[in-house]
């Protein structure tokens, strides 16, 4: 930005002034007008090398004609603005001369992730304890620099659904009922108890003419010698009478009832349902009572046994153990008449 008035102009302001006056009255004699020669003799023109107000001339009227538009980069500022200019550079100048050189060396990116992974999974950990936990892993650092770097949440720490559901699932199991139509087209009910941590079915039965006893008698096969869960999770169906409710409450379990036509309440029951079918009952067609209840004890231990769960890791109901190539060649057993097969190595 170029100011208003420079240095060298400051010099040309008398002999503008004067100037003006010589053109009011142009037929006046200097002398006549100001007296001796030694009052004006300082309009006279000077040496070129002891001039500033000739050198700042000399700079504009260059500038002019190498910038026709000079004007328009002049600006008038006021004292106050100035005097902004002057603090921003002083701050400016300060942080330059305050700047980082040498400190504390900066913690590892593995180490800042690792804290903060740690106060994700763990909302009720604090700092020291977070701290321990790295130095027990190899990683020294100060409860200062944990605090600084772990994750705070906004309200007061809670655990997941997933990990309350976790916690809870292995002592919860879920009965449900099916219907098969035989070659005759006469109705069988199907009673299927799942335990929900294990994905294990624990008892299926077949039966014409459900009722509450029969049920309850289930229910006491299903959970011999004290093994029975704290939780059971059913429908409203009118099976479950008064003869069932007291077989649960006997067997100190709790029934817990899922609301009326929502069977999503029960999914992990209604999902072994849908295996039922879609793997078993879609493909066959029954003849009888007998031969139903021979077809889902089939697939029952192979469903316990051999078929695998992503919600187990891949493995099955009650865990197989790796069969390595050392144990031999694979031979593969059907079942259900080659609906579906086994594999296993023999040595």
């Amino acid at each position: 930005m170029i100011p208003a008035f420079g240095a060298a102009d400051a010099v040309t302001l008398p002999h503008l002034d004067l100037s003006k006056d010589l053109l009011k009255q142009p037929n006046k004699p200097c002398h006549g007008e100001f007296g001796s020669p030694a009052a004006v003799g300082h309009l006279e023109p000077q040496d070129s090398t002891s001039t500033p107000a000739k050198t700042g001339s000399t700079f504009w009227m260059a500038i002019s004609r190498l910038w026709s538009n000079w004007r328009s980069a002049l600006h008038i500022v006021q004292p106050e603005t100035v005097i902004k200019w002057h603090k921003q550079g002083f701050k400016l100048f300060w942080r330059w001369k305050s700047r980082r050189r040498q400190g504390r060396p900066r913690i590892d990116k593995e180490i800042r992730d690792l804290i903060r992974r740690i106060s994700r999974e763990n909302l009720t950990w604090g700092a020291p304890r977070i701290k321990t936990e790295l130095r027990l892993l190899g990683y020294g650092v100060a409860e200062s620099t944990v605090a600084k770097y772990m994750i705070r949440p906004m309200k007061p720490p809670s655990q997941t659904w997933r990990t309350f559901l976790s916690n809870h699932a292995n002592q919860i199991v879920a009965c449900d009922f099916l219907t098969v139509p035989t070659v005759t087209f006469r109705q069988l009910y199907v009673l299927v108890i799942l335990h929900h941590s294990s994905r294990r079915i624990l008892h299926v039965n077949v039966t014409a003419n459900p009722t509450s006893a029969w049920t309850a008698r289930q229910i006491r096969q299903a959970f011999p010698y004290e093994s029975s869960p704290r939780f059971l999770l059913r429908d409203n169906d009118s099976i479950y009478g008064s003869e069932f409710q007291r077989t649960v409450e006997l067997l100190d379990i709790q029934e817990v009832r899922t609301a009326y036509r929502s069977p999503w309440q029960k999914a992990y029951v209604e999902r072994v349902i849908g295996s039922i079918r879609r793997e078993c009952l879609d493909r066959l067609i029954v003849l009888n009572e007998k031969g139903l209840r021979r077809i889902l004890d089939q697939y029952v231990c192979y469903y316990n046994e051999h078929r695998c769960h992503q919600s187990l890791g891949g493995n099955a109901p009650l865990p197989r153990k790796l069969d390595p190539p050392e144990n031999g060649r694979i031979t593969s057993t059907p079942i259900l008449g080659g609906l579906h097969h086994t594999y296993r190595r023999a040595g």
